[in-house]
């Protein structure tokens, strides 16, 4: 199940987003917001971050203006490993080298037909676990993120 939020600068890309898991049959949680209304992206961010860091969902997907701010309030959630792309080769590679959980996009940015692709393109790629290389890099954010790291 995928937890989806954006703020007033990614809905429209958060819903384009949703129509594709619909066709698809994915599930999916909306965690707001609703409307092009001034919102703060944090609060989305966090709710979605949460709901991922605690096991809940397995993806989330978020969307602000670019995609930064609001993958940075995400990346503050132990456990959160949420990237910006804007690109299909990155939507490929945070998954595959990073396993990263979150994906973030800018509806300022990012065409809402490039937000499916990279969406689908996150989605369907799995983790290279079998590479020991990108093993050890996704364990060392961990440990940075738990102040164990040493280099």
């Amino acid at each position: 199940m995928i937890a989806i939020g954006c703020d007033h600068g990614g809905i429209n890309l958060k819903t384009a987003v949703m129509k594709y898991l619909d066709e698809n049959n994915i599930e999916y949680k909306d965690f707001g917001c609703y409307s092009e209304e001034s919102v703060d992206y944090p609060i989305y961010a966090y709710k979605v971050a949460k709901a991922v860091s605690n096991g809940d969902f397995k993806y989330g997907i978020l969307c602000c203006g670019t995609g930064i701010g609001i993958s940075i309030a995400a990346n503050k959630v132990k456990g959160i490993r949420a990237a910006v792309v804007s690109n299909e080769f990155g939507a490929e590679m945070t998954r595959r080298h990073n396993d990263a959980n979150i994906l973030c996009m800018g509806g300022r940015v990012t065409s809402e037909k490039d937000a499916v692709k990279f969406a689908d393109i996150f989605l369907n790629t799995p983790f290279s676990n079998d590479e020991e290389r990108h093993i050890r890099r996704v364990k060392m954010l961990s440990d940075i993120e738990n102040g164990d790291f040493d280099e």
